[in-house]
């Protein structure tokens, strides 16, 4: 009788591991191989309007891992595009503890495009004189959370759309910090969506000085997956 009661308590508890496991499963299953071709790079020296940073292919989704270092400071990159073509432009902020309520503007600068949004005085002089518009994208008060496997942070995803360019001609991408916020931090600008590996062949390298993660970050998020496994079965034992 031993035997049955001990072969039924552990049955019981097998069925509440499956039942857990199951009820998990969208936390447990995330991958830890690459599962985005983006090409990462970084923004080194810090980019201004007469030194920026060119984007070889904006229709390629590149990742510039960049900052603004200062509350005047305004980061500037720059494609060509043509006419008619859907560029991705997003930020995403890394979840590091000094980058909290960080949160920068993007304004798309070129010809034919509308002056619309709040820009600095500087930017909207540069616009003025050289006669384009700019698109200007506010972040967004609820942005999103989430877990980038391969470099292993995690980061908040702000604002981000995809515009029609108007014209075939080069373009400019301003990222600054509203100056009533008084912060500045770290960010990841966004340009494409057409995944192709490559960048910076030594981005993991460069991450390391770059990125610092935050204590908010999910424990359970980066374990691999058979850890994560091992986890959940030992909450299960010990509860």
């Amino acid at each position: 009788m031993t035997t049955i009661k001990f072969l039924l308590h552990n049955l019981v508890r097998y069925k509440l591991f499956v039942a857990l496991l199951l009820a998990h499963l969208p936390q447990l299953y995330q991958p830890t191989t690459l599962v985005s071709a983006h090409q990462p790079f970084f923004e080194k020296p810090d980019t201004t309007s007469a030194n920026a940073f060119e984007i070889n292919d904006p229709t390629i989704s590149t990742a510039i891992y960049a900052s603004l270092d200062s509350i005047d400071d305004i980061d500037y990159f720059t494609f060509y595009g043509t006419k008619d073509s859907n560029i991705l432009i997003g930020i995403t902020i890394p979840d590091i503890e000094k980058n909290k309520g960080f949160a920068p503007y993007i304004a798309l600068i070129g010809p034919n495009l509308p002056i619309t949004g709040k820009t600095p005085e500087s930017l909207l002089l540069e616009i003025e004189t050289s006669k384009n518009g700019a698109v200007v994208l506010p972040p967004l008060t609820k942005p999103t959370w989430f877990f980038e496997p391969y470099s292993r942070t995690s980061y908040w995803r702000q604002q981000r759309k995809s515009i029609a360019l108007p014209s075939s001609s080069t373009y400019t991408v301003a990222v600054w910090s509203d100056s009533t916020s008084n912060q500045y931090g770290k960010y990841v600008l966004v340009i494409g969506d057409r995944e192709i590996r490559g960048g910076d062949p030594d981005f993991k390298v460069k991450l390391v000085n770059y990125w610092k993660p935050s204590t908010s970050a999910s424990p359970i998020a980066e374990m691999p997956l058979w850890r994560r496994v091992l986890y959940w079965m030992s909450q299960l034992i010990s509860n």
